[in-house]
C-alpha cells in the first residue's frame, strides 16, 4: 500500500513581557497530493531584530514570504534550489526596505530557520541565532549554529541576519529523517532560558499529547524562567513517510501497454503513421499525421526489449514530463493530447529537417560566421533546462535537429536529471546515465554528479567539431576512468587543424572544455558571448607553444634543420 508523508505540527508564538511580538512563526501542509510530493511540507520562524523599528514586518516578511514563494516554484527544481532562490529575493527585498528608510533610522531585518520535508529528507536553512533541534530516539541535538559574534563576555552581536546586507551567506544541510522524529524550532527567548536539557525533558516526557499544547507549555516555561525577549516555539513530528513497494511502482508505469507494431497506415489514438524515421535499441520515432488537424508530428514508442525495466520505464514517462515543461524555441516541442491514449507512447512536434550530425556529415566542417549564427540558439535551449533545475547530460550533433530554415532544435531528454525528481526517494533503482563518449564531460567520467558545467563541456565539443572536424581530445577522452587517466590528456589547439582561425577562439573553446567544471565558463552566456567578439584577456601576446600557435612554419623550419643536419652528417661521413 502507498504511504504518502504524513506530520503533525504544533506552534506557540507570545510577545511575553514585551509590548510587541516581533516573532513570527508559520507552516504549510499541501492538501494537494503533487504539491506534497514535489514540493513537501515547511514548517519556518523568525524574529525580528529589535534594532530594527520594522522587526515586525521583517520576521513576517520572511515566514509569509517563503511559505507562499517555496510552494509556487516550478516541480522541476530542488529543495535546496527553490529555498535558495526564495530566501535571495526575500533578502534582497527587506535590504532594499532598510536603505530606503535608513534616514529615517528605520529598518528591516530578522532571523529565520526553517525545515522542510520532502519525501524521506529534512532540508535546513537557517540564518542568524533561531534554532532548530531534532529528538530522535531519546537523543537530543541541535541542528542550527548561531551566528552571534561575542565581543566580550558581556557583550556580543549578530553576525548574520536578513535584510542588514545585501549578500547573505545562508546555512543549508540536510538529513535523512525518520517516522517519529521530532523537529524543533525556536527563538532565543526560549533558548536563551530553557537550557537543552530542560528542553529535550519536555519532548521526552510529553509522550502522546496535543503538539500545540506542549509548544504552549514550553513558552509559559520561558515565560516563567525570566524570558526578556518574544517567545516562540514551533514542534513538527514526522507521524509517516512516504514508501512504495517496487511492484507497485511498476504497476503505475505500466498502466499503459506497450504500443503495437506500427506501420503506415496504422491509426494510433487518432495518429495516421506515415513512416518510421529512426530505431533504436532504446526507442522508435514515427512520423504521423493527425487525422482531426492534419498536422505532421513524431510519435516516440518505447523498446520491447525494456517492458520489464522500471527505471528505463520511469525515465521514458519523464521524457513527456520534461518536454511540458520547456517552452523554448530551440527545445523539440512536446504535443498536448487532448484525446484518451490507448498505449505508451509521447508525442513531438515534426520538425523538418535533419540532424546536424548528419548535415555535418554532409558538408564537414562549417566556418566561424556559420557557427557563430548556430551557437546561440544552443545556448538558449539549455538555459531552458537550467532554469528549471535540470541538466540536458547527452547533448551531440545526433540530438539536435537544423530545420530546412536553419534554426537548431535539441530533440532528446532520455538522460536528463531533474533535480526536483531526485529529490524524491524511489525503490526504483536510479542510476546516472553518462552520455555519449567524445562529448560527455569529464566528471562524469569519474563517476561524479554533473552541474550547468557539464552541459557547456558537450556543447563546447560540439562546437570544436563543428569547426574543426575532429574532436578536441581526440579518442582519449573516451578512455578516461581515473583522475590519472585524465592528466594524461592534453587539449588540441585548433591550430593543428585550421591556420587562419583566431587564437581567442581558440582560447574560448579551451576554457569551456577544461577538464575540471570550475575551470570552465561560469555561465553560458559568457561562452557564447566570447565565441561573438574577441575577449580582451585572450588578444594579449599568445603564450602557445610555437608549434601550436605556427605549426606549419614550426615543421617546416624543424624539417630544414634536418636537413641540414643530414646534409652536415653526410660531409663528414664522405671525408
Amino acid at each position: 500500500m502507498t504511504a504518502k508523508l504524513k506530520v503533525l505540527v504544533g506552534q506557540c508564538s507570545t510577545q511575553g513581557v514585551k509590548a510587541d511580538n516581533q516573532d513570527t512563526v508559520g507552516f504549510f501542509i499541501p492538501s494537494n497530493l503533487a504539491l506534497l510530493e514535489t514540493k513537501g511540507v515547511a514548517c519556518a520562524i523568525a524574529d525580528g531584530l529589535s534594532s530594527s523599528n520594522e522587526a515586525k514586518q521583517a520576521s513576517q516578511a520572511c515566514v509569509t514570504g517563503f511559505m507562499s514563494d517555496y510552494f509556487s516554484t516550478p516541480d522541476s527544481w530542488s529543495v535546496k534550489q527553490s529555498g535558495s532562490k526564495v530566501l535571495a529575493a526575500i533578502n534582497t527585498w527587506l535590504h532594499g526596505q532598510s536603505q530606503q528608510f535608513q534616514q529615517a533610522g528605520r529598518g528591516m531585518a530578522s532571523t529565520f530557520s526553517a525545515v522542510v520535508v520532502k519525501s524521506t529528507t529534512a532540508h535546513i536553512f537557517h540564518v542568524g541565532d533561531s534554532r532548530i533541534y531534532l529528538l530522535r530516539d531519546g537523543e537530543f541535538e541541535p541542528l542550527t549554529t548561531d551566528h552571534r559574534i561575542r565581543i566580550d563576555e558581556n557583550k556580543e552581536y549578530l553576525g548574520r541576519a536578513f535584510g542588514v546586507d545585501y549578500c547573505l551567506d545562508i546555512d543549508y544541510k540536510t538529513l535523512a529523517v525518520q517516522e517519529k522524529d521530532v523537529f524543533l524550532l525556536t527563538t532565543d527567548g526560549v533558548h536563551d532560558v530553557l537550557p537543552d536539557k530542560v528542553l529535550k525533558q519536555f519532548l521526552l516526557e510529553a509522550g502522546p499529547a496535543d503538539l500545540s499544547d506542549l509548544t504552549e507549555r514550553i513558552c509559559d516555561a520561558a515565560l516563567k524562567a525570566g524570558s526578556q525577549d518574544n517567545i516562540s516555539c514551533q514542534l513538527m513530528c514526522i507521524e509517516q513517510l512516504p514508501t512504495q513497494a517496487p511492484d507497485e511502482v511498476f504497476a503505475q508505469l505500466t498502466v499503459l501497454p506497450f504500443p503495437p507494431d506500427l506501420y503506415e497506415g496504422v491509426i494510433l489514438d487518432g495518429y495516421r503513421i506515415s513512416r518510421e524515421l529512426h530505431a533504436s535499441s532504446t526507442s522508435q520515432l514515427y512520423l504521423a499525421v493527425d487525422t482531426e488537424t492534419g498536422e505532421k508530428v513524431v510519435i516516440k514508442t518505447p523498446s520491447v526489449n525494456f517492458e520489464d525495466d522500471p527505471a528505463y520505464l520511469e525515465r521514458f514517462h519523464l521524457e513527456e514530463w520534461v518536454g511540458r515543461r520547456i517552452n523554448n524555441a530551440h527545445v523539440v516541442r512536446t504535443v498536448e493530447q487532448k484525446r484518451p491514449r490507448r498505449f505508451l507512447y509521447y508525442v513531438m512536434e515534426y520538425v523538418d529537417g535533419k540532424t546536424l550530425q548528419q548535415w555535418l556529415d554532409d558538408v564537414g566542417r562549417l566556418d566561424l560566421k556559420t557557427v557563430r549564427d548556430l551557437v546561440p540558439q544552443l545556448v538558449s535551449a539549455l538555459r531552458a533546462f537550467h532554469r528549471l533545475d535540470m541538466l540536458h547530460q547527452d547533448l551531440k550533433p545526433g540530438n539536435i535537429m537544423i530545420s530546412r530554415d536553419g534554426v537548431l532544435k535539441i530533440i532528446d531528454f532520455g538522460s536528463t536529471k531533474i533535480a526536483g525528481i531526485a529529490d524524491i526517494s524511489s525503490p526504483i533503482e536510479r542510476s546516472e546515465l553518462l552520455g555519449t563518449k567524445h562529448y560527455t564531460a569529464p566528471e562524469y567520467l569519474l563517476r561524479r554528479a554533473g552541474q550547468p558545467q557539464s552541459d557547456q563541456f558537450s556543447l563546447a565539443c560540439i562546437v570544436y567539431e563543428m569547426l574543426t572536424g575532429h574532436l578536441p581530445y581526440g579518442e582519449k577522452l573516451a578512455k578516461v576512468h581515473t583522475r590519472q587517466d585524465l592528466h594524461r590528456i592534453e587539449y588540441q589547439s585548433i591550430a593543428l587543424f585550421i591556420q587562419d582561425m583566431p587564437s581567442w577562439v581558440d582560447k574560448t573553446l579551451q576554457k569551456a572544455l577544461q577538464l575540471y567544471p570550475e575551470k570552465r565558463y561560469q555561465a553560458l552566456s559568457e561562452f557564447a558571448t566570447d565565441l561573438i567578439k574577441p575577449n580582451p584577456a585572450y588578444l594579449s601576446d599568445d603564450n602557445r607553444p610555437l608549434m601550436y600557435r605556427y605549426p606549419v612554419k614550426f615543421w617546416q623550419a624543424c624539417s630544414l634543420l634536418l636537413f641540414i643536419s643530414n646534409c652536415l652528417l653526410a660531409y663528414f661521413l664522405l671525408r
